[in-house]
């Protein structure tokens, strides 16, 4: 029987809103927390870390290698490497991916693997600033639209543009995103309200003026009026348009880190697995159609582990 990569220790921070309660961190700051909560969790020695694989997309102004920063601020030893992993979306799921790998290559016996953003602090750009502005107007680039949230490939064009292509493909109304969006909403405040998400967080202090504020859950959810929804105007497309700013990904600041090993490993040091990872797969299609490619991963997935849709209880996409 082959060997399992199992979790043993995971944190997340909440979720900053856009210039919210994160406003004054660094998206390091916030993978510091995360990563230092994950291996105390796991309640490993911090030296027994091999490597840390950290997502983050929109890098620039943070200085150098960002999940070297965040290990040094999640309390890691100078003998944990460090590699800074960019994929639109899923960089974190991605070193999730490579942390399993690495880990089943016997590259490694401990992996720290996660992600971290601060969208809020996203510089602006002079793209033409080295060799000088001659004369005249010209432009300055928002990196978080730019490197971010615009497609590479037909420059300014917002990603959302292309979800309502895929909107209008599979006959998804506004009245059913609407209403998948408030039933959202409703979840998160009921899983706040009730303390389901205290497990997975870990709160983190932020410095101002007037003393210390201790932020332990999710900015988003609370500030949403679910009744203001069906009033929204639509977000990408003028007329006609489906997509709101209520049903798009929201603009956030927050980071995850887990703790990964092979089962053998942690039955050896007496960690306790919280997760076993059973597989992954990886499809790439065109990239206006991201909207529908994790349909083929999850397909290449089944595939290789034989499960199929009646074996899979909670799906996240």
């Amino acid at each position: 029987m082959s060997e399992s990569i199992v979790i043993v220790g995971a944190a997340r921070t909440p979720m900053g809103g856009f210039q919210g309660d994160f406003s004054s961190l660094s998206a390091h700051d916030l993978g510091g927390a995360a990563i230092k909560a994950a291996v105390e969790r796991a309640g490993i020695d911090p030296a027994a870390v091999g490597e840390v694989l950290f997502g983050n997309c929109l890098m620039a102004g943070q200085g150098q290698a960002p999940a070297r920063q965040a290990a040094y601020k999640g309390g890691l030893p100078d003998s944990a490497g460090a590699v800074t992993l960019s994929k639109m979306c899923g960089s974190a799921m991605k070193a999730a991916m490579l942390a399993h790998d690495l880990l089943l290559a016997g590259t490694h016996e401990v992996m720290v693997a996660g992600g971290m953003e601060s969208m809020t602090n996203a510089p602006y750009l002079m793209l033409k600033g080295r060799g000088g502005y001659r004369m005249g107007h010209d432009r300055i680039f928002d990196h978080m639209m730019l490197d971010g949230l615009e497609d590479a490939y037909q420059p300014g064009r917002s990603m959302g543009t292309f979800g309502e292509d895929c909107a209008a493909k599979y006959n998804f109304t506004r009245e059913q995103q609407d209403a998948f969006a408030i039933a959202s909403v409703e979840r998160a405040k009921h899983a706040t309200a009730d303390g389901l998400f205290k497990a997975e967080i870990t709160p983190v202090t932020v410095k101002g003026r007037g003393g210390d504020t201790l932020i332990s859950v999710d900015e988003g959810p609370g500030k949403v009026k679910l009744d203001k929804i069906p009033t929204l105007r639509p977000a990408f497309k003028k007329d006609g348009g489906t997509i709101t700013a209520a049903s798009s990904s929201s603009i956030n600041d927050g980071a995850a880190a887990l703790v990964m090993m092979t089962e053998s490993h942690a039955k050896k040091i007496g960690a306790r697995p919280i997760a076993r990872l059973v597989g992954h797969a990886t499809h790439a299609q065109q990239p206006e159609w991201f909207s529908t490619a994790p349909v083929g991963a999850v397909d290449k997935l089944f595939k290789k582990t034989g499960w199929g849709v009646k074996d899979v209880d909670l799906w996240e996409v």
